[in-house]
Parts: C-alpha cells; structure tokens; sequence
C-alpha cells in the first residue's frame, strides 16, 4: 500500500490530503484504506465546512479494480460533528454514519450540455490518484445536518417596523383567512327560507 500525503495542485492545501495512485489498484488487487484526521486536521476541515468542532472523524473503505482499469472507491464515513444550532446557535451534536461510492472511469467523456442529465451513480474520469481525504470531506460536508436545532429551540416571529408604526404579524397577512366566514355568509343568504 502507497500512500502519500502530498497535496494534489487542484486541492486546498489547508486540508488534509491522503492520496493513493490507480495504476496500483486498476486491472490488480482492493486496496483498503482508513482516513483518520488529526486534532490539527479535524480544525482545518471544521473550519472549511464551519463547524464549531469535529471531535471524530474517520472514513475507511476500498479502492477496487472494476474492469481492467477503472476503479470503485466504496467507503464508510462515522463522524461527531459539533455544529452551531440555525435557530439560537447554540452548540448542537450530530453523530454522522453514511456510506459513499464512486467510480472512476478511464475512458469517461462529459456528457454534452444538451445532453445532460443526473447520473444514476457518481461517476468521474479516472485521475492518476485519488485522494480519499478530499472523498471524505465532500462525503463529510454532504451528510452534515442541514438545519441542526438545539433541544427547545423554536423559531418565533419576528416582527419589524419602523418608529410609530405597528408592526404585520403572520396573523394579519393571511388573505384567506377570512373566505371561510364570507363562504358560509354566501351560502346562507343563497338558501330559501323555509
């Protein structure tokens, strides 16, 4: 097993990287692989996704031949993610588990603007290595809650206006709120008397 942690150009270099060549995978034997980040490296991707803490994070998986040279990463992703709450921000905890796959082809085209559509699976041009750091972070990023709420939090209503002025409530901007009475008021002038 390979592996070095030398950043691709194309990468952020705030970021871990762990990068792992396909020729050493495609048309040969799965290579297994754990991506545990650092404290350092916990913050740094904390950072890039804004988080207030990411005390655990690991991604193990495989990177397998399929076919002669392309190659499938299948991976699966534990975190415990520390994320301000959207209503008070106050602290909220998520543990995560998701799972990720992609393929990497070595004879992909990109598909024609006229012909675009959403692939079925994740699907991508075979690279000379790939860094399951990256993989992991966008894996990371795609399962993160996206509205955490911290236990008891509500959203309320908030309500603006300028000095003198009293302010809509949501009550007071229902237009239909009303139709239901003026309904049964039509209904009944519509009736014959008995």
């Amino acid at each position: 097993m390979t592996e070095t942690n030398a950043p691709s150009p194309a990468a952020d270099p705030s970021l871990p990287h762990q990068l792992y060549r396909t020729a050493l995978v495609s048309g040969r034997k799965t290579l297994r692989f754990t991506f545990t980040p650092n404290e350092a490296e916990r913050a740094a991707i904390a950072a890039s996704l804004d988080l207030i803490d990411l005390p655990e994070f690991t991604f193990k998986g495989e990177l397998s031949p399929m076919g002669r040279v392309d190659v499938v990463l299948r991976a699966d992703l534990t975190a415990l993610v520390v994320q301000p709450c959207s209503v008070t921000l106050a602290p909220v905890r998520s543990r995560l588990a998701d799972s990720t796959e992609r393929r990497y082809q070595h004879d992909y085209v990109d598909p024609d603007a006229d012909e675009l559509e959403i692939p079925s699976e994740d699907t991508e041009p075979l690279p000379e290595s790939i860094d399951v750091a990256a993989v992991a972070v966008e894996a990371l990023a795609l399962a993160l809650p996206l509205y955490p709420r911290a236990r008891g939090a509500e959203f309320g209503e908030a309500a603006f206006a300028a000095p003198g002025i009293e302010p809509l409530k949501s009550e007071t901007l229902k237009p239909f709120a009303g139709l239901a009475g003026l309904a049964d008021k039509l209904k009944k002038s519509n009736e014959p008397e008995v």
